[in-house]
């Protein structure tokens, strides 16, 4: 049966039908494993950005030559808590009340206790769910007391079992969280960048080998177990601070990001091989993505000076509107069902999980749940037959928009919305035709006023009907600007809606 058909009908005459079918699905429920970097950028993938690629990631090719590279795929925001948002829920993460910016380690809860997510949705289909890695969606720690049990984490959220930290690699608690306790209480104090509460033997350098270590364990553990599993693997690399161990240290020949980008790969390679030696590589689904792109804190002047771009050919970085800011790897192997060595042009978000598990798990989302997702299984399977998602939207860190259909790319500011410096345009927003400009440089929104008019009148739809999917309305969390005008003092003249 379609589990959830898409249709939308787009300028000239345009078209899609999402229509896998369930038995189109192994019949036993494949595990799905989606490993999450944190900043990697699209031209820091060799296989990917091409000649513009310096990095040599052995082991990221070898799961793009037997599976299918996305080259349009796009986190929903250009910073990583809100992306983290919208990969949970299927939800664009303006619709709540994280509006910019990202949270710290000491954050409250995000994703309301109500809202569906995509591990408790696949509990409910049987799977085991698992979180390894960097949160950063708010928990309950009492600062008062390092001792004190960690309250709405991740295991209240849909997973049967957390190991992890609570934020960025570079914000305190500097511990190790298992569940909802630390495994050593952050009595001390430590600093990388931030300076903050600390586990005594905790070690920046040593995380993402533990975080590689107890994924292998889990999937181990998960090799003659009779449910299917969901294994969430967000991993704290290459995001500052930036500290390859020493083995992989001058492995790239370009700097140390590099070097950290390659021991990013070796993660990988250790998740792959663990599925192999499981016997489950078979029946598993691996999505290998990026919550955002490269962070300038990678050096990319430097990078570029040595021939690397990890923005490849689209303009800006991490925190910025342009595409460099939210344009991400994207590459999914699945024996049996996914070519080898395909690629896809299909324009697909981080959003897309929730729907997508929906239709491989062969079940219907509810009509709250999911508002900005769309399953992608059609393109997995080779089986689509026109676009699958009308539009997408785009948030940088300053609460900027920016919405793509088809060619044409509106960002509703006049910069970079972000990090990224350079003066601003003259026109109220900046409207780009990428078949031909990926790097936003040939502004043409005073040539066609027509179609800003018509792309941000869908981007308000949007927002107005509390979803992008087909459904019933649906309600934002807070008022929410669509059009946000900065002025010299910093204040903002704002259209909001709800």
């Amino acid at each position: 049966m379609n589990t959830r058909t898409l249709t939308f009908f787009l300028p000239l005459c345009l078209s899609a039908l999402s229509t896998a079918k369930e038995s189109a699905v192994s019949p036993n429920k494949p595990n799905i494993v989606y490993v999450l970097c944190d900043d990697l950028g699209y031209g820091d993938v060799k296989c990917l950005g091409g000649e513009r690629s310096k990095i040599p990631p052995p082991n990221i090719d070898r799961l793009a030559a037997g599976g299918m590279i996305f080259t349009e795929a796009h986190s929903s925001s250009s910073v990583c808590s809100p992306t983290r948002y919208g990969i949970m829920t299927g939800r664009y993460n303006w619709r709540s009340h994280l509006q910019k910016g990202v949270l710290n380690g000491y954050s409250e809860p995000l994703i309301a206790k109500d809202r569906l997510t995509v591990p408790a949705f696949l509990k409910q289909q049987g799977y085991e769910t698992a979180c390894i890695g960097k949160w950063h969606l708010g928990m309950s720690i009492t600062q008062k007391d390092p001792n004190a049990a960690v309250e709405d984490g991740p295991t209240t959220r849909g997973f049967d079992s957390y190991f992890g930290i609570s934020a960025s690699l570079d914000m305190p608690p500097f511990a190790f969280i298992e569940n909802n306790h630390f495994t050593e209480a952050p009595t001390g104090q430590k600093q990388w960048q931030r300076k903050g509460a600390a586990a005594p033997g905790f070690d920046a350098a040593d995380v993402l080998p533990t975080l590689t270590r107890k994924a292998v364990e889990f999937i181990a553990q998960r090799a003659k177990a009779p449910k299917p599993f969901f294994l969430y693997l967000p991993l704290t690399s290459p995001h500052t601070p930036i500290l390859p161990t020493k083995e992989w240290q001058g492995k790239s020949g370009l700097n140390i990001y590099g070097d950290f980008v390659m021991q990013t790969d070796w993660s990988l390679a250790q998740v792959m091989d663990a599925l192999d030696k499981a016997g489950l590589a078979n029946n598993t689904l691996v999505i290998f993505t990026s919550d955002n792109g490269c962070s300038p804190a990678a050096k990319v002047d430097e990078l570029e000076s040595k021939g690397h771009f990890p923005s490849e050919l689209r303009r800006g970085y991490k925190a910025d509107i342009w595409d460099g800011g939210h344009r991400i790897p994207f590459i999914a192997r699945w024996p049996g069902k996914v070519k080898d060595g395909s690629r896809t042009d299909q324009l697909i978000c981080l959003t897309d999980l929730m729907a997508t598990s929906a239709e491989i798990a062969g079940a219907k989302l509810p009509d709250n749940a999911g508002e900005d997702s769309v399953s992608i299984l059609p393109a997995l399977l080779g089986t689509a037959s026109g676009p699958l998602r009308e539009a997408v939207v785009h948030h940088s860190i300053r609460g900027n928009f920016a919405i793509r259909q088809g060619p044409w790319k509106l960002d509703l500011c006049q910069d970079s919305g972000g990090w990224s410096k350079g003066a601003p345009v003259d026109t109220p927003g900046q409207l780009y035709d990428m078949s031909k400009d990926v790097g936003e440089r040939a502004n043409e929104s005073a040539q066609h006023p027509e179609i800003a008019s018509r792309l941000t009148a869908l981007l308000e739809k949007y927002v107005k009907d509390g979803r992008s999917t087909p459904g019933p309305p649906s309600n934002n969390d807070v008022m929410v600007d669509v059009l946000k005008k900065e002025g010299a003092d910093g204040k903002t003249g704002r259209k909001k809606q709800k």
